[in-house]
C-alpha cells in the first residue's frame, strides 16, 4: 500500500485519541469494570479494528485486506497470550483489583511505544539485508518449538524477576500499596511502591514479547503500515478483554499449542518465500528456488481455524475446567485474606460466594481422591487459611461450618 504521509498522521492521531478516551474515560477512577462494561468496550474496540480492516480492504485491496485480518488475528491471539503473563504478575504482587486497570493500561502504552520502534526497526532490516527471511523464520520455529516445550511467559518471568531485583537494590521500596501511587513516605524517606515494580515487570514482558510478535506479522506481510496498526489495534482493547476473560484465561490451556502451530507455519512461510527471492551466495548459488508460496488467504484460514479449533478445544475440555477452577480459587482465597477493614461486609461477603462456587467446582470435577488439589500443598494451606478467617468472623460463621 502507498500510504501518504496524512494518513499515518491521522491514524497515530486517531489512537492517541483512543488511548486518551480509555484514561480519562474508564482508568483515571480507580474501579473494577463490571463483566457488562467489559464486554461492551472489548466489543467496541473490536469493533473499531474490524471497521478498519474494511477500510483497508476498500481503499487498499482485498491483498492488503486479507494481510491486516491475518495480521490481527495474528497479533490478537499472542496479546491474549500476553494476559496469562500479566495476570501471574499481578497476581504475584497482589494487585488491588481496582488499581489493575492503569497497570494494564500502562502496558499497553508501553508496549504499542516499543512495538513501533520494532516494527521500524524490522521493516529497515528486511529491506537491507537478503538473509532476514531466513533468520525471522528460524526465530518463530524457535519460539515455537519453545511454546511447546515449556508454559509459555516463563522466561519473561524469569527476566522481569532480574529487573525487580535490581531496582529493589538501586531505590528503596515499600511493603504496601498507597493507591495508585508510584511513591510514598516510608520513615520518612522517599520509597518506591509494589505498584511501579508491577510496572517495570509489565515493561520487561513488553519488550520481550514483541521480540517474538513482530517476526510472525512480518512473516504476513512487509507493509510497514498495516503492520503498525494490525499491531497497535490487536493491543486496544486488551484492558477490557483481560477483565472479560479473566474467569476464563486458565481454561485456555491449549492456546499455547495452537500458538505454537501458527508461529511454526508463518516461520515456513517466511523460509519460503526467502528462496522464492533468495540472493545468498551460499544457498543455490544466489538464484531464486522454485518453491510453492503460501498465500495470504492460506494463511488467513489456516490461523483463523487453529484458533478456532485451540479455543473450542480448551473451553470444552475437562482439565482447562479443573485448572481454571483451581486458579479461580487461588485468586479468590488471596483476594478474601488480603481484604482488610477498610473493605465493605458486602464486598467479603461477595469475594467468599465466589470463592465457595470455585470449590463446588473442584469437588464437581475431581469427585475422586482429590488429584487436582492434593499435589499443591500452597493453595491447600491457602484455602485453610481463608476457612479459618472465615470462622472467626460471626457473620460468616455458620455457613462456613455447613461447609
Amino acid at each position: 500500500m502507498n500510504v501518504s504521509g496524512w494518513v499515518w498522521a491521522l491514524t497515530i492521531i486517531g489512537l492517541l485519541g483512543l488511548l486518551g478516551f480509555d484514561f480519562f474515560g474508564h482508568v483515571r477512577k480507580a474501579h473494577v469494570p463490571t463483566l457488562r462494561e467489559a464486554a461492551i468496550w472489548s466489543a467496541g474496540y473490536v469493533g473499531i479494528a474490524v471497521l478498519f480492516g474494511v477500510g483497508i480492504l476498500v481503499f487498499g485491496g482485498m491483498a492488503a485486506g486479507g494481510e491486516y485480518f491475518a495480521g490481527y488475528l495474528t497479533e490478537k491471539a499472542l496479546s491474549v497470550d500476553n494476559l496469562f503473563v500479566f495476570l501471574v504478575i499481578m497476581a504475584g504482587f497482589r494487585v488491588p483489583p481496582a488499581d489493575q486497570q492503569k497497570v494494564l493500561l500502562f502496558g499497553i502504552v508501553f508496549a504499542l511505544v516499543a512495538r513501533t520502534g520494532f516494527i521500524f526497526l524490522g521493516a529497515a532490516f528486511i529491506e537491507t539485508f537478503a538473509w532476514a527471511f531466513y533468520f525471522l523464520g528460524l526465530i518463530l520455529l524457535l519460539t515455537a518449538g519453545s511454546m511447546l516445550r515449556s508454559a509459555s511467559g516463563d522466561e519473561a518471568l524469569k527476566a522481569d524477576n532480574v529487573a525487580i531485583r535490581l531496582a529493589k537494590r538501586v531505590i528503596h521500596t515499600s511493603e504496601h500499596y498507597d493507591g495508585d501511587k508510584l511513591f510514598t513516605i516510608v520513615d520518612g524517606r522517599r520509597a518506591m511502591t509494589p505498584m511501579l515494580l508491577v510496572m517495570v515487570a509489565i515493561a520487561g514482558t513488553d519488550v520481550i514479547f514483541a521480540l517474538d510478535s513482530l517476526p510472525a506479522i512480518f512473516g504476513l506481510t512487509r507493509d510497514t503500515y498495516i503492520v503498525f496498526t494490525a499491531t497497535a489495534f490487536s493491543l486496544l482493547g486488551l484492558r477490557q478483554l483481560y477483565f472479560l476473560l479473566e474467569g476464563l484465561l486458565d481454561r485456555l490451556v491449549y492456546l499455547s499449542y495452537g500458538l505454537a502451530v501458527i508461529l511454526g507455519f508463518i516461520g515456513v512461510k517466511l523460509i519460503l518465500h526467502g528462496l522464492h527471492e533468495n540472493n545468498v551466495p551460499f544457498i543455490n548459488s544466489a538464484e531464486p528456488v522454485d518453491v510453492v508460496e503460501i498465500g495470504t488467504g492460506v494463511s488467513l484460514l489456516v490461523i483463523g481455524g487453529v484458533l478456532a479449533v485451540t479455543v473450542a478445544v480448551s473451553l470444552l475440555s475437562r482439565r482447562g475446567r479443573g485448572q481454571a477452577a483451581i486458579a479461580n480459587a487461588r485468586r479468590y482465597a488471596t483476594a478474601y485474606l488480603d481484604t482488610g477493614a477498610e473493605h465493605s461486609t458486602a464486598e467479603r461477603e461477595r469475594i467468599y460466594a465466589r470463592l465457595l462456587d470455585e470449590c463446588d467446582q473442584i469437588v464437581e470435577l475431581d469427585p475422586g481422591d482429590g488429584r487436582l488439589v492434593r499435589d499443591d500443598p500452597a493453595l491447600i494451606d491457602l484455602l485453610d487459611r481463608a476457612t479459618a478467617d472465615r470462622l472467626r468472623d460471626p457473620d460468616g460463621q455458620s455457613r462456613s461450618r455447613k461447609k
